[in-house]
């Protein structure tokens, strides 16, 4: 008797590495210095990477990877179990880690509200202290583990929702319906 792997389950690595993935990226910006990365380009390949095209490519491997295991079939909806799973778990991780990051150096929250004010000045020197003080208010508030954490698996969530709905429609087999 052959056993059959859940489509969820078959992600489980892929996402873990996905997860592990965006930690060393995050880590790598932080060697570097969050500051000195301001203005540059490095930030927008990371999002695009993290945001674009690893959710795309893990979630392409996942679904073929299942695909051969499953004998040469994927369905649509197995498609987007696997694609949300393996987002979802690389949300989780990263969110955990970011969330420890944050214990560990409580001041790294502090160095991004500086970039962030110095950002806000550039683009808009004439900004009022009033106007800043929201602006940083608004900042620290959505920086607080209790907002950053659930958006974290919401928004990844959702993009391995969209990048499955594609993956699926490219990917998908369905075993023959005849007796």
């Amino acid at each position: 008797m052959e056993t059959k792997i859940s489509p969820a389950k078959s992600g489980l690595q892929l996402g873990l590495l996905f997860g592990v993935i965006m930690v060393l990226e995050f880590v790598i910006s932080y060697i570097i210095g969050i500051d000195k990365l301001t203005g540059s380009s490095f930030g927008v390949v990371i999002n695009l990477l993290n945001y674009l095209i690893l959710p795309f490519i893990f979630i392409f491997l996942g679904c073929t990877n299942y695909k051969k295991l499953n004998n040469g079939f994927v369905t649509f909806s197995e498609c987007l179990k696997i694609g949300v799973s393996i987002t979802v778990i690389a949300a989780l991780i990263y969110a955990i880690f970011n969330l420890i990051f944050n214990i560990i150096f409580p001041d790294f929250g502090d160095q991004i509200l500086a970039i962030t004010k110095s950002e806000i000045l550039k683009k808009n020197p004439n900004m009022t202290a009033e106007q800043m003080d929201i602006a940083l208010t608004m900042t620290k508030k959505f920086m607080s583990q209790y907002i950053i954490f659930p958006v974290t698996l919401v928004m990844y969530a959702f993009f391995g929702l969209l990048y499955s709905l594609l993956v699926g429609a490219i990917v998908k087999k369905d075993p023959n319906q005849s007796i």
